[in-house]
């Protein structure tokens, strides 16, 4: 027997002892990701066949009726939640972009060292501590629950996602860009904002999109600031309803019609955190499928 036909024989005794293992393993890695959507799964057909129902056009038009009386919606909650969520990413957006650019230009700095400390414990504190923090620089010394005090409580959850991924991004930028524009004479800052930050923008708004998501469904901090409304307010400095709270108030009453707009809003809360989510992963395939160009 010829020295290379000892290879072959072997080769073709062990290949379907592979071919078991590899589908053995392939099918445990489809069971195993099965099992991890299936949570989710449940998830959405629960709350969709339990808030569909109720649903409806008054649902977005009108306000909470009292108790008895069939009908109603969630107007105020809705568009309490829109003010909360603006104000918090009007103070998060500029310091978490801004913040990740300082990280990921300056990342050897003694400074950005401890700010990414900073962020990666404030990433990890409990949001009802924000909100326990945001009720005593805010709520206490205005003498109010407000929407304004919900928003920082919000910011401060959304600060550190934007800090890491944006730092995250624009790490991911070629490093002879910033070479170009340096050798050019234009200075760092205006390299970072003018050549590096929108090479990363699409990135930058995936991380942008997922932190508004990540906060709009957060009700522990809100119960410590802007607490809740049943009439319809826009004014920052008043306590303003939202969708979080609105939900945690008529699921545990123990009337029928508030479990059913509970469960309604529920679904509006998922809905729209389910969108961003696409719009996050849309983003994300865009900047990749330019990459692979």
């Amino acid at each position: 027997m010829s020295a290379e036909a000892v290879p072959s024989r072997l080769a073709t005794r062990i290949h379907p002892r592979r071919r078991f293992i590899n589908t053995l393993m392939l099918a445990l890695c489809w069971a195993a990701a099965a099992l991890a959507l299936l949570p989710l799964v449940l998830v959405l057909f629960h709350v969709a066949s339990s808030g569909f129902r109720a649903v409806n056009l008054e649902f977005f038009t009108h306000l909470p009726r009292p108790v008895g009386e069939p009908g109603g919606g969630m107007q105020q909650a809705i568009l309490g939640s829109l003010l909360i969520v603006g104000i918090a990413s009007a103070i998060g957006l500029p310091v978490g972009i801004l913040g990740g650019v300082y990280l990921a230009e300056y990342q050897n700095h003694r400074v950005g060292h401890w700010v990414r400390f900073a962020a990666d414990v404030l990433s990890g504190i409990p949001s009802i501590v924000l909100g326990v923090v945001a009720y005593s620089l805010l709520v206490v010394p205005m003498r109010r629950f407000s929407a304004l005090a919900g928003g920082v409580a919000l910011a401060l959850i959304m600060i550190p996602i934007l800090l890491r991924t944006t730092e995250e991004m624009i790490r991911l930028v070629p490093g002879s860009l910033r070479e170009a524009s340096l050798a050019l004479g234009v200075p760092r800052w205006r390299t970072a904002l003018s050549a590096v930050l929108p090479v990363a923008r699409a990135g930058i708004v995936t991380g942008a999109l997922l932190a508004c998501a990540r906060v709009a469904g957060e009700t522990a901090p809100l119960l410590f600031t802007a607490l809740n409304n049943q009439y319809l307010n826009l004014q920052p400095d008043q306590p303003t309803a939202s969708m979080p709270v609105q939900i945690f108030t008529y699921a545990i009453a123990p009337y029928e019609d508030w479990q059913r707009m509970a469960w309604a809003g529920a679904l509006v809360l998922v809905t729209l955190i389910g969108l961003l989510s696409i719009l996050a992963r849309v983003a994300t395939r865009d900047r990749l499928a330019g990459k692979s160009h």
